[in-house]
């Protein structure tokens, strides 16, 4: 009841007439960005993070939400229409909803995309209101030894699972904490990092190296990739709506993927990666229609990774908010926005922040039906959207990011920092290493040292303290499983592949 009570108090804050607003300007936003190629929900995110020094935070964390959640149902219509994935999380999609739209059935890929994420997203919305309170009250039990224990396990799954390689993931980590130990130690009050320079004392802005990173960065990236020719756009033929054999088809698969993406998505080495691709194999698995699937598209092959990946972008909030800890990009880029208004995620944000909270979780299920209502009508909207000319686009993006950040201090050695880190963005995505580990880094790196210290104090410098205690020596084991686990399976998957070995002598 108290859940309920507390959820009925962020509708209250959600209805206001500014809030609404924001959540309609940021789903429309998030919905145009996640149509359009190459761009996601981080990189915008990260292009607004300056708004956060005019706005209310819960105005502008109703923004974010709105396109974290837009970008989810826009990525499906590139998907389907272009065969080009907005984000590695509709990769999935685009294996039978493109072969659907070839067919002549992209109004039912696009509809049951469409409904199917607003099943999911509102299932993953209820998972988040009832199932945070729970992880609070489990986080409270925790002292200094088990949260650095806890951030150490955070550092190791999140930098593994957002790239390729735990190696590239892990020296992406290191690159921010080193970005996060510029400034003046706190404790020690000695300038770290600095280089003499007065402008890096305060540290760097997180704001900066996020808009420099993912904005930047990844713009560049994204020119220098851009090559002569089109892609074609499948166009959509049939009507909009799905038959009711359709319907049959698809409310089991929305389910099932609600039901594996939540889950996987509120773990700390969650992502919407894992559950798309399990959530397709389960649809192909148990499907009546197996020949359709790679030929002319299976329906369940959409509606099933579609609801995972709107189910896990709502688990992504809860390790984010009662933990403090971001398990994907964006999540990332939102823990800087907390930090940018001096607000640190942890068990007690649901009581400190409450309005804060509970209005953003309410407008989730808000930006939901605002989503279904926008993405069907409006189709042919978004379809024009992949017409912009790349250049024009491209520009805009570096131009909105320069004024952005100079608008935060009015400071030209901000604006270095920010093409430098720019420049280190596209360098880092032209050789495959991931950056949101250089955010995550960056914000958690700070906190885990001063967790340490604090487990160091208490226990007069003796280092048992991190396996003394059970909790913490469980997340310290985890963590170990997760560094060396991989490694040993592919070892032993490649001694199983290779059958005995040849003795010498033998027959």
């Amino acid at each position: 009841m108290d859940t309920l009570n507390q959820l009925a108090h962020g509708f209250s804050v959600a209805f206001t007439p500014a809030n609404l607003l924001w959540c309609l300007v940021g789903t429309t936003l998030g919905t145009a960005i996640g149509v359009l190629p190459g761009l996601g929900p981080a990189l915008t995110i990260a292009l607004l993070l300056p708004i956060t020094y005019q706005v209310a935070p819960e105005a502008s964390f109703i923004l974010f939400a709105g396109i974290y959640y837009g970008a989810m149902y826009g990525g499906s219509t590139t998907s389907i229409l272009l065969n080009t994935p907005g984000e590695s999380a509709t990769i999935v999609t685009a294996l039978e909803g493109n072969r659907m739209a070839r067919s002549g059935r992209g109004g039912a890929a696009l509809a049951t995309s469409a409904i199917g994420s607003f099943v999911a997203g509102t299932i993953g919305t209820l998972g988040v209101a009832f199932l945070a309170p729970v992880v609070v009250k489990f986080a409270l039990a925790f002292g200094p030894a088990e949260y650095f224990s806890l951030m150490v396990l955070a550092f190791i799954t999140v930098s593994a699972v957002l790239g390729s390689s735990s190696v590239r993931g892990l020296t992406s980590l290191f690159a921010g904490f080193v970005i996060g130990m510029i400034g003046v130690d706190l404790q020690t009050g000695q300038p770290r990092f600095t280089f003499g320079m007065g402008e890096l004392l305060d540290g760097v802005d997180v704001i900066i190296v996020a808009v420099g990173l993912f904005a930047v960065g990844e713009t560049l990236y994204m020119a220098s990739r851009r090559y002569a020719g089109k892609d074609e756009i499948v166009p959509l033929r049939g009507s909009l709506y799905m038959t009711a054999a359709e319907w049959g088809r698809s409310w089991k698969a929305w389910l099932r993927g609600a039901l594996i993406g939540f889950p996987i998505g509120a773990m700390p080495a969650g992502g919407a990666e894992i559950p798309t691709f399990l959530s397709y194999a389960i649809e192909k698995k148990l499907s009546k229609h197996k020949e359709e699937f790679g030929t002319v598209g299976a329906i369940e092959g959409v509606a099933g990774p579609e609801a995972a990946n709107n189910a896990s972008a709502a688990g992504v909030l809860v390790p984010m908010l009662t933990l403090g800890l971001p398990t994907s990009a964006t999540a990332a880029i939102m823990l800087s926005a907390f930090q940018s208004y001096g607000i640190n995620p942890g068990p007690l944000l649901l009581t400190t922040q409450a309005n804060l909270v509970w209005g953003l979780i309410a407008s989730l299920f808000i930006a939901n039906v605002i989503l279904v209502i926008l993405n069907l009508p409006l189709i042919g909207l978004w379809v024009r959207l992949l017409k912009i000319p790349a250049p024009q686009l491209y520009a805009g993006i570096l131009v909105f990011a320069t004024v952005g950040t100079y608008g935060i201090s009015q400071s030209p050695v901000d604006l270095v920092i920010l093409y430098l880190l720019g420049a280190a963005g596209f360098l880092m995505r032209r050789f495959d290493f991931p950056t949101a580990p250089v955010i995550i880094g960056m914000i958690l790196g700070p906190l885990a040292e001063t967790q340490f210290r604090r487990a160091m104090t208490i226990a007069n410098g003796d280092w048992t303290v991190f396996y003394r205690h059970p909790l913490s020596l469980t997340l310290l084991t985890l963590a170990f499983i997760g560094l060396v686990g991989p490694h040993i399976w592919a070892w032993v998957e490649h001694r199983r592949r290779r059958g005995p070995e040849h003795v010498p002598g033998d027959a």
